[in-house]
């Protein structure tokens, strides 16, 4: 259960022609990959709701602290994927320093996450499509908008849409996914950048005061929607004031999940010891700068008070008189979400390909295709599959569960960088992980921090899974391993 695979052998995988990606990638392709997966429904979303329930005008310094963060984990996460340049980011970095029970328990978290991210991502993605074809004047029938009134039965045709077309795009290449990438990203980000600089002349500074409100004690009751923090330790927790700052954080968090699926294009980066940590780290800076920028022009323009929790940056500018700042902040979004939908599917299929690929899962999944050398049976499989979830199934109350998993994947990957360099202290590295063992330590400290401040269901959700993937180790991927058939 603990034998781990050398970083060699894991390398010589690769290699192999049957089994091997094509290497396409450049830093500024994971870059735009990393900036392309992080600018989602956080920016657009979730900035009116924390400011307005949680951190008022402080949103910026929360946003800050989640960027801490994850920028203690992404160092971790540069070091090992300019080390390990294979696909399947936190499954492959823990089955060559952790084990592989450890390796195949963050491979099933990372299955979660993504496909849970991503039908999570095409539901918000539809809805605002059909908030721009309403101010068209087009509609869908109910029935394939996701609810129909009358049964209860409903379809979202324009998620399960998505899904599939995005699939098809993977499935071709990983250099088409890149163009396609570029192109919204750049989009996206001059959305952004309008907001920011248009935002600029509308603010008022008494909207900054207070900057950071008095505190009030949230009022959760001690049940299962009660963070775990508070049932294990009395913790009140508060919103507003300077700890409302770090509960904050722990929802803002969602927002810059997806630099870590930038390390699973590994394998199909040209020169990963160079570019990984370029593209992990370059657009994790980028995305925090932007998210600050934004929190502070829009906790600006309006009272934290009068901000509006569904589209706070878009109602900020209609409350400004300037509508058409507004309109054009919808198609922003509903472009960008395009991106952050097909990046998190290209990370779950190179996450479910490595571990196909080690025999955990059925060797019939980690052929490529002859001609455009992707993993094209794992994609088309979960793309159906995601795009069925996505069309039948509205899972708001499953997104925090991509926190919970992203946050487990972190304290992994940073456990995995102590053990490697006391386990294999000869091993080349091109990026190292500075202030080790310390840094890696306050990274697991500050993960396991924001874990705590998650509610209860979701503890119990998550345990739920992992159990689950747990048995299916035991009855199927422990006697197949590929290192287990080695060793016999």
């Amino acid at each position: 259960m603990f034998r781990t695979k050398s970083v060699e052998q894991s390398i010589r995988d690769t290699e192999e022609p049957e089994h091997g990606l094509k290497k396409s990638l450049s830093a500024l392709d994971l870059t735009v990959f990393g900036v392309g997966v992080i600018i989602g429904t956080g920016i657009f979303v979730l900035t009116g709701q924390v400011a307005k329930e949680t951190a008022g005008p402080a949103t910026a310094i929360a946003f800050v602290v989640a960027g801490v963060v994850c920028g203690l984990a992404a160092l971790c996460y540069a070091e090992f994927a300019s080390t390990v340049p294979v696909a399947g980011s936190a499954y492959t970095f823990s089955y060559a320093s952790l084990g592989e029970l450890v390796a195949w328990i963050i491979g099933w978290d990372l299955v979660l996450e993504f496909a849970l991210g991503t039908a999570v991502v095409a539901v918000g993605w539809s809805g605002y499509i059909r908030s721009l074809m309403d101010n068209a004047g087009w509609a869908l029938p109910e029935v394939l908008s996701g609810t129909d009134v009358a049964d209860g039965f409903g379809f979202d045709i324009l998620a399960f849409a998505l899904v599939l077309v995005l699939t098809v795009i993977l499935v071709i290449g990983m250099k088409l996914s890149a163009r396609v990438t570029s192109v919204v990203v750049a989009i996206k980000v001059g959305v952004v950048l309008m907001v920011i600089i248009a935002g600029l002349f509308f603010i008022k500074a008494e909207n900054y005061k207070p900057f950071i409100p008095p505190a009030e004690s949230q009022e959760t009751g001690g049940g299962w929607d009660a963070p775990l923090v508070q049932l294990m330790f009395g913790y009140e927790p508060t919103n507003f004031g300077v700890m409302g700052i770090f509960t904050a954080a722990s929802i803002v968090f969602f927002a810059f999940i997806g630099f870590d699926v930038v390390a699973t294009a590994a394998e199909e980066t040209k020169l990963p010891q160079r570019d990984m940590p370029r593209g992990i780290l370059g657009s994790l800076i980028i995305c925090t700068v932007l998210y600050v920028a934004v929190s502070i022009v829009v906790t600006g323009m309006q009272n934290y008070k009068d901000l509006s929790v569904s589209a706070p940056l878009a109602d900020a500018f209609k409350a400004t008189g300037h509508p058409f700042y507004a309109g054009l902040i919808s198609f922003g979004a509903a472009v960008g979400l395009t991106t952050v939908c097909m990046i998190l599917l290209l990370g779950q299929t190179r996450v479910f390909f490595a571990m196909s690929r080690d025999g955990l899962l059925p060797r019939f999944f980690s052929k490529t295709h002859p001609r455009f050398h992707t993993p094209y049976r794992p994609t088309i499989l979960l793309g159906v599959l995601i795009a069925i979830i996505a069309g039948f199934t509205s899972i708001e109350e499953l997104a925090t569960l991509v926190n919970i998993g992203t946050l487990f994947a972190f304290v992994v990957v940073a456990l995995g960088v102590l053990v490697l360099r006391r386990t294999r202290p000869d091993l080349p590295r091109a990026f190292r992980t500075p202030l080790v063992p310390l840094l890696p330590i306050v990274s697991v400290a500050a993960s396991v921090w924001l874990m705590l401040n998650l509610p209860v269901e979701t503890w119990v959700r998550f345990g739920a899974w992992m159990v689950l993937g747990v048995i299916i180790y035991f009855v199927y991927g422990r006697s197949h391993s590929r290192m287990a058939k080695e060793g016999r």
